[in-house]
């Protein structure tokens, strides 16, 4: 890990849109029809707005599913984000060992490495710790992930901390690549993300739109 640019404190803890690239991992049926650390419909709605601020803010995001012919297609609502983007389907488990996803990182030219995946302990676990030896600074969307029991889930994400990953949740990633209201380019979009995705804050936020005269519905 000689070489790691790992920064926890200061301003250059934080994300930005430039620096970032974001690596999903299996996102599949089968993997889901695994999942029991948490209510699949919420994995499926964070790992999509997940997407949908990577895709606002132009952040490069490589998917990639294990298997596909039997473990079923990338979900419906994250192809959906990238409706021209093939997955890289892969036979390793850990996702790091393929080449190809390898290389697809690399060529961003980004250092901070966002995953998410199907299941925290194997399938993000292991490619993240993997890519730290690689020079990243990584990043793991826990509640965009899930793995077979809490108890998978819980060590999964305690191995990765204890190798240097540094947790943290969707609308975090998502916050962190706004940064600052004033840009406001982005806010419309960045709406649009909390109002579908938020849950009870995208319900106040709709009120809250509705009684400032912006029906959003």
């Amino acid at each position: 890990m000689a070489g790691n640019r790992i920064t926890y404190t200061g301003l250059d803890a934080l994300l930005t849109p430039e620096n970032s690239v974001l690596l999903l991992i299996d996102h599949q049926g089968a993997q889901f029809a695994g999942m029991r650390s948490m209510d699949a419909n919420l994995v499926v709605n964070n790992v999509t707005a997940l997407a949908k601020g990577a895709k606002l803010f132009d952040v490069p995001t490589v998917l990639t599913t294990v298997v596909e012919d039997r473990g079923g297609h990338l979900i419906r609502p994250l192809q959906e984000v990238f409706p021209d983007q093939t997955p890289i389907d892969r036979t390793a488990i850990n996702t790091w060992e393929d080449q190809r996803v390898v290389d697809a990182v690399a060529a961003t030219g980004r250092k901070d490495l966002i995953m998410a995946g199907l299941w925290t302990d194997i399938c993000l676990a292991w490619p993240a710790i993997h890519a730290l030896a690689d020079g990243y600074r990584v990043f793991a969307v826990t509640d965009a992930s899930g793995a077979t029991t809490n108890e998978a889930h819980e060590r999964g994400i305690e191995r990765m901390i204890q190798a240097g990953v540094i947790p943290t949740c969707a609308g975090t990633v998502i916050s962190e690549w706004q940064r600052d209201w004033a840009r406001e380019e982005t806010v419309p979009g960045m709406t649009e993300i909390l109002l579908q995705h938020g849950g009870s804050f995208g319900t106040s936020l709709a009120w809250e739109l509705q009684l400032l005269g912006q029906n959003k519905g």
